[in-house]
């Protein structure tokens, strides 16, 4: 892929093999990908086998691995690519000792450059042999690329472990093979956000259900991220509903990111709630980004929010949901600075964020967003709730960073437009712990419907 991308009609690219596959095996595998062009092989991109090469008797004065130097010299000198590619290098081994490895790629590396093309060593070696072989003390650059076999999804990831003159991104980095080829996902960590978005002072957007608004003191700041957390079946879904489809209302572009329902199952959730989110859809104004379980990697799907945050006037970008991040995540650790990260993102387009995130039905949770709470500047909790020997769903203000808010608990259901926000409850007990609450409505209230 990097030799197609390298050729030129000026400058080819030379890719020289040593004892792998034949050239037209080769050519029949690479001609399924999409970077593939028959017509530039030859002129442009050329393979060489340097085999017979690697078994010919040298002079008894020549140096090891001597006819191989002097072919790959006379191609940069004469012809000029502006690639030449060893594959593999590591198979050069085998006809030189250890000790005289170093010396042949040092003539080899010393006498290329100054032809002014790119020497690209490719082979296969253990993490050990990365830090001992002679190959990569000489290199100006090392990029290492491992496959990690982890149920349910095996990942592949690459590190750019050397790079003189350069200050590359560190960590490892996701890359996905296609019909495209290679495509590369930065660890998101490692990029600099984009500034953060400017906007008026205590500028306020509306959530979607305006008693909702009412108990946080009129909206969720412009720019924040909240975080609706509870229970399967509570609601939090329809939430994120509520949000994107009040920003579809004011004429902002909305990004859905959904590791759960499809796109086609969204439209049809939003339906059943008298939402027609298809033309939106296909508008371009609203963007469902489905990512099935198979396919989830925290840094492709930040590729995705990027690039769709990048195009502009994204306003609002619901989540659903966290878990599946923690799950992505693979390393707990990471976490925090990846959903750090991405919040800065976020904000940096010039957007809002809303995420769920799911805690277990009955049992205590002392912190239901697993040590991220920091992370957001709103949370709020839906929970069930026992009601005169009946399951009902409640929500509350647990945290609005810089606003007053209301602090009660209040009943609501999820009906035919949605989460309705009903009266305030009494004598609620276990508001504070994350088991289910018991309580009772306000003698005084009556229902206080969501719109």
């Amino acid at each position: 892929q990097i030799s197609f991308a390298a050729a030129t009609p000026e400058r080819k690219s030379v890719y020289y093999t040593t004892l792998i596959e034949p050239h037209v095996k080769l050519v029949s595998h690479l001609e399924s990908f999409d970077f593939f062009r028959r017509e530039m092989l030859g002129e442009q991109v050329e393979f060489i086998h340097l085999g017979d090469i690697l078994v010919e008797e040298r002079g008894a004065d020549e140096p090891p691995l001597g006819p191989v130097i002097t072919e790959i010299v006379r191609v940069c000198f004469e012809d000029k690519p502006a690639l030449v590619v060893i594959d593999s290098a590591k198979a050069l081994r085998d006809f030189v000792d250890p000790t005289a490895l170093g010396l042949v790629i040092y003539d080899l590396a010393g006498k290329v450059a100054h032809s002014n093309t790119v020497l690209l060593l490719v082979g296969e070696y253990s993490p050990e042999e990365l830090g001992s072989s002679a190959e990569f003390s000489l290199a100006d650059g090392i990029i290492e690329l491992a496959y990690e076999a982890r149920e349910p999804v095996d990942r592949r990831w690459l590190r750019v472990r050397k790079l003189r003159g350069s200050a590359p991104l560190g960590g490892k980095h996701s890359f996905s093979i296609s019909a495209s080829g290679v495509t590369v996902y930065p660890r998101l960590e490692t990029i600099q956000s984009p500034p953060e978005a400017q906007k008026p002072v205590g500028a306020r957007i509306a959530s979607g259900i305006p008693k909702l608004d009412e108990l946080m003191g009129g909206g969720i700041h412009a720019g924040e991220a909240t975080a609706i957390v509870g229970p399967s079946g509570t609601g939090k879904t329809g939430v994120a509903l509520h949000f994107v489809v009040e920003g579809l209302s004011a004429s902002e572009r909305c990004l859905f990111v959904s590791f759960q329902e499809s796109e086609s199952q969204l439209v049809e959730k939003a339906a059943s709630f008298g939402w027609d989110l298809a033309i939106p859809i296909e508008s371009g104004q609203l963007t469902v980004h489905h990512v099935p379980g198979e396919e989830l990697d925290l840094d492709k799907v930040a590729a995705a929010m990027r690039a769709e945050l990048a195009a502009g006037d994204v306003r609002r970008v619901a989540v659903d949901s966290l878990g599946e991040l923690v799950f992505a995540a693979r390393e707990i650790q990471r976490l925090p600075a990846f959903a750090r990260a991405l919040a800065g993102f976020i904000r940096g387009g010039g957007a809002s964020a809303l995420i769920t995130s799911d805690t277990p039905t009955t049992s205590t949770v002392v912190d239901p967003l697993a040590g991220l709470s920091f992370l957001f500047h709103n949370i709020v909790l839906l929970r069930y709730v026992e009601i005169e020997s009946e399951t009902r769903r409640s929500i509350s203000i647990f945290k609005m960073r810089g606003s007053d808010h209301a602090k009660g608990v209040w009943q609501c259901e999820v009906g035919e437009h949605g989460l309705g926000i009903e009266e305030q409850l009494t004598g609620v007990s276990g508001a504070l712990g994350w088991s289910a609450l018991r309580g009772h409505p306000s003698e005084a209230g009556t229902a206080d419907p969501a719109r």
